[in-house]
């Protein structure tokens, strides 16, 4: 598979690096081969970015993933290894490890609950014991820009603690230690981009005014490719940022002055916990919680790169690292392009449904409510398609916004991830991303979108939204599925159902009828009767 280069106005998927510079390609050894390197957390933020590089380079690579469905969404699914599993399972890692010489670790267990610390830790110890088994050649883990000689948040703590696990194992291995990334659909990016857009004035916590060190998700990447090929006996961590350091509160402001917003206003008060700051950062922005805290965490700390040792063992890029201001511009071009190749918002959260939707002759016995609604229209299939694949993010649901937005509202705040996350992609939709409180199960391009919830409901619940070619134009028909848990499950049905009827008949009138005001548009000319 060729993996496109970025045009000029950054219309492509894959931006710098390519992973077919030079310096950056994989080694050939003298029997022909080259490296195979198994990458954990493949899906990932990262991972999902450093995946089509390597590829490119010439790398062969094997992937470690809890669902292959994950990672057959992806457009290098056809080029990569999957074995699957999980990083905390010894077996799962025992196979992926055979004939490895390179291991990115680029996993983290932030989401799946308080305890994240002590998964993170089983997890290291497992890449260790492996990799030392099967004798890989080095590991290369991203970890924490983080201060030394004082008491770490959790999240820092962790992340060293992971790095430390790695030096200490016979593998040699590598720790990149980054700050704030600034990239498209990063977290810290988005947490940037939605403070300083939404709040004219900001009462802010005290660590607004403490000092990072922001690094661009293109240098991050860069570093990652280039440390499968130095040298060997290298067994250290290194520090790695980009040429600005700013407190949080210039970053926001910097991020205004790219934005062409007028320059906020921030006060710093003492009186805000962590804890606190979580909970207003998961109320301005869609960053939720279980991923506020620790990012929230990560700022009490001044991070800044403490020297420049990465220069001798990896030299930086030839046009020099990327500036912040340069950073932010590329990051919203990448936006207003629908171009976002990986984003935060498909993260996954724990203590919700992943279990598929049964098919329909599993149902027999069991409990299930169903609303299915559907209209014929003049419009062509792909037109309705369109309509439907642009659902939910900036799009909206078609119907009754204010009821979404309502619902969204009181998952967020019984802990849920709530209606702000968005969606990566305007317009197209890949199993595995997030689509607002729901998670694509199934893509049938063309035909079938199907929604897993992942709002807190008693019980599990899914939306299907298909589209029929008919003789004169199409059907585009919808299913709401819940299976009840108990009785508060019943009674949960029962009580949305008025509010069903408002907004799942509005959506398919509404959805129609963009799909034939499209058609109309592209038309223009009366059909012949």
């Amino acid at each position: 598979m060729t993996y496109p280069h970025e045009s000029d106005n950054g219309a492509t998927t894959v931006s710098w690096p390519y992973g077919t510079e030079e310096t950056l390609r994989a080694p050939i050894s003298e029997g022909g081969s080259t490296p195979r390197a198994l990458v954990l957390g493949a899906t990932g933020y990262i991972g999902g970015r450093l995946v089509p590089r390597l590829l490119a380079g010439g790398y062969r690579v094997r992937t470690l993933s809890r669902t292959a469905v994950r990672i057959h969404a992806m457009p290098w699914a056809p080029d990569v290894e999957i074995v699957e599993g999980d990083a905390s399972d010894a077996d799962a890692v025992d196979a992926a490890m055979a004939d490895v010489d390179i291991v990115y670790f680029l996993v983290h267990s932030m989401t799946s609950g308080s305890d994240y610390g002590q998964l993170d830790r089983a997890i290291a110890l497992n890449v260790a014991l492996h990799a030392a088994r099967h004798k890989v050649g080095r590991i290369v883990y991203l970890g924490g820009l983080h201060p030394d000689g004082v008491e770490l948040s959790t999240h820092l703590a962790s992340r060293k603690e992971v790095g430390d696990i790695l030096l200490a194992s016979a593998t040699p291995t590598v720790i990149l230690q980054a700050g704030v990334v600034i990239g498209s659909g990063s977290a810290s990016f988005e947490m940037i981009r939605h403070l300083t857009e939404v709040l004219p004035y900001m009462p802010a916590p005290k660590w607004v005014l403490n000092y990072i060190q922001p690094i661009a998700v293109r240098d991050v990447v860069y570093y990652l490719l280039a440390a499968a090929r130095a040298g060997t006996s290298v067994n250290r961590a290194f520090d790695i940022g980009g040429p600005d350091v700013f407190r949080y509160s210039q970053m926001m402001n910097g991020y205004a002055v790219q934005a062409g917003l007028p320059q906020r206003h921030i006060a710093a008060l003492p009186v805000l916990t962590p804890r606190l700051a979580s909970h207003w950062v998961g109320l301005v922005t869609p960053v939720p919680r279980q991923i506020a805290r620790p990012l929230v965490e990560s700022l009490l700390h001044t991070c800044v790169v403490k020297n420049d040792d990465i220069d001798a063992f990896i030299p930086p890029p030839e046009k020099g690292l990327t500036g912040y201001g340069a950073a932010v511009r590329l990051a919203l071009g990448r936006i207003e392009v629908d171009k976002v190749e990986t984003s935060w918002v498909d993260t996954r959260i724990a203590n919700v449904p992943s279990d598929p939707m049964p098919s329909d002759p599993e149902w027999a016995g069991r409990t299930v409510f169903q609303d299915s609604r559907s209209r014929d229209s003049g419009a062509n299939p792909n037109e309705v398609w369109n309509v439907v694949s642009e659902i939910g993010g900036a799009t909206g649901w078609y119907s009754a916004s204010i009821l979404w937005a309502a619902r969204g509202a009181l998952d967020r705040l019984a802990g849920g991830i709530g209606s702000q996350r968005g969606r990566r992609s305007y317009s197209e939709p890949a199993v595995g991303d997030a689509i607002d409180v729901w998670r694509v199960e199934k893509v049938e391009v063309g035909r079938l979108l199907r929604l897993r919830a992942e709002m807190k409901v008693p019980g599990k619940a899914w939306l299907e939204l298909g589209v029929e070619p008919t003789d004169t134009g199409s059907r585009y028909w919808q299913r709401a599925v819940f299976f009840p848990r108990g009785l508060t499950g019943r009674l949960y049905w029962l009580s949305m159902l008025p509010f069903h009827g408002l907004i799942f008949s509005g959506m398919v009138n509404r959805i129609v009828t963009e799909a034939e005001s499209a058609s109309v548009v592209a038309d223009p000319k009366p059909r012949e009767a």
